[in-house]
């Protein structure tokens, strides 16, 4: 690619008739190879769900005993594990910016999984085939939660492969100074991605060997291809600054033909969730549209009904461990077992929250002895982490959580809910700016993206931008993810204190 000639004040790029092919990288063979064992182990599973499903289809007596159910799954099994194959490749599930991020993943393979029962239902009906209906049940029954414990498993060695070194993505950045470090900060925070910053590609006005917080500039954004070569990079992401027009982008896309890189755009709704947001072509240009946010919907109660019923088991199941705090903490010092507080639920609509009682009980008439100790610079809320007036019970029970459990009462009554943003005080309310009130269109949650975020960790700034991301992208899969997680994070006694 030629020098970036100048026209109008706007940069265009010179674009080599044939772009330099660039032999595939160590990480790309490692991802192929990654991406046939996952589709490896895919069809061990589906193949062995299948020959479970016909001695099951026999064995159990939840179904009727048919004669030709052996015959039946010789006949039509090498279909079906080929059918569902084919889907999961079809939607993409072995794509590798796909493969161990988010949910989506998750989400593609159960729906493959409906594609392919979806079709083989409909080919058994219009064909008049004699499907055993058992023997069909129990492949789908079988195979699916298998195969996504089989993608947990292989997410969590690529995961700890990534934190080893290994099969880490060479990326630059493209964009102005400022936007590099912003994009750069994520990627490097977010560490079980397994991306490796390698250098940055600035426009040729903003000339400096680094940006302002460290990444080396390795070139100008006219000079992408020769980069990529000169860096071996894997992936180049693209934020502002990073070309004037999009016709100055396609250009850059077009040089990059052939050299086995993906490419990346940072959105502007960097604060919008994918599943907001759809594509559709209009007239030849891409319109981005973006739905209403569920949670200000009529998915509310949905969410209502999860919680209560969620709540409801989760009591029955604590009970045990419950009564065991509340004795422990009575017998600690004889006061009080529950810890009330006043809190702010959704619409501004006060509730006593519910906590077990983890420090000495005149702790908040001792508060003003020890605000040298505060941690939170901004001084909304009082974090430390040697704060003298929590007990040895409330030690414990602070470190895995277990002083939250009398919240699922506040779920079950409707004054939180299960996930959510963090339940404020009203002398925080009191100090919100406009954007920040937003917190309040949803109940606050026992657990939310700041509990498996770095809990205490996290400074306010960071919890509030966590907990606006969640009031407007809210999902029932989100919060199942995040409950997930919270196990994850309550164990790790991460950012507890």
């Amino acid at each position: 690619m030629g020098q970036p000639m100048r026209e109008s004040g706007v940069v265009l790029l010179n674009v080599s008739a044939r772009p330099v092919t660039q032999p595939l990288s160590e990480r790309s063979r490692g991802q192929r190879l990654l991406q046939l064992g996952i589709a490896g182990g895919d069809l061990v599973i589906i193949t062995a769900a299948t020959a479970l499903a016909a001695v099951g289809r026999t064995s159990l007596d939840v179904f009727d005993v048919a004669n030709d159910v052996n015959q039946v799954a010789q006949s039509v099994g090498l279909w079906i594990v080929a059918a569902w194959m084919v889907a999961n490749l079809a939607l993409g599930t072995y794509t590798s910016s796909h493969l161990g991020v988010g949910t989506i993943e998750y989400a593609r393979v159960c729906s493959a999984a409906g594609l392919t029962a979806g079709a083989i239902g409909i080919l058994s009906y219009l064909t008049k085939f004699n499907l055993s209906r058992g023997f069909f049940v129990l492949i789908f029954a079988i195979g699916l939660p298998l195969v996504l414990l089989w993608r947990w498993y292989a997410r969590r060695l690529v995961h700890r492969a990534h934190a080893h070194g290994h099969l880490l993505t060479r990326v630059l950045i493209s964009g102005s100074a400022g936007h590099v470090d912003d994009v750069a900060a994520v990627l490097e925070r977010e560490t079980w991605l397994g991306y490796r910053i390698v250098g940055a590609l600035t426009p040729e006005s903003q000339p400096t060997p680094s940006t302002p917080q460290g990444v080396p500039v390795v070139g100008t954004t006219g000079q992408t291809a020769e980069s990529v070569i000169a860096e071996k990079a894997d992936m180049v992401v693209f934020t502002e600054g990073a070309f004037p027009s999009a016709v100055d982008f396609r250009r850059i896309a077009w040089d990059l033909e052939g050299h086995h890189v993906q490419m990346a755009v940072v959105p502007s709704l960097s604060d919008i969730s994918s599943g907001r947001m759809a594509m559709r072509p209009v007239g030849g240009l891409p319109l981005v549209h973006v739905e209403q946010p569920q949670s200000l919907g009529a998915s509310r109660g949905l969410k209502r009904a999860f919680d209560f019923m969620g709540a409801t088991l989760l009591l029955l199941v604590a009970a045990p461990v419950m009564i065991v705090v509340a004795i422990a903490t009575k017998l600690q010092d004889g006061g009080p077992i529950l810890f009330r507080q006043t809190r702010v639920g959704r619409d501004g609509e006060l509730f006593e929250c519910l906590k077990f009682r983890s420090m000495v009980v005149d702790a908040e008439a001792r508060l003003s002895g020890i605000t040298h100790l505060n941690q939170n610079a901004d001084g909304v809320l009082f974090k430390a982490q040697s704060d003298p007036r929590i007990t040895r019970v409330g030690a414990f029970i602070r470190r895995y959580s277990i002083d939250e459990l009398p919240q699922l009462i506040n779920v079950v009554n409707g004054d939180m809910s299960l996930v959510g943003p963090r339940p404020a005080l009203p002398a925080e309310v009191r100090r919100y700016v406009p954007d920040v009130q937003r917190r309040l269109h949803v109940r606050p949650g026992m657990t939310g993206l700041w509990q498996v975020s770095g809990r205490s960790d996290l400074s306010w700034e960071d919890t509030v931008r966590l907990d606006l991301y969640y009031v407007d992208n809210w999902s029932i899969v989100q919060d199942l993810s995040i409950m997930a997680k919270t196990i994850h994070a309550v164990f790790a006694s991460r950012g507890a204190y």
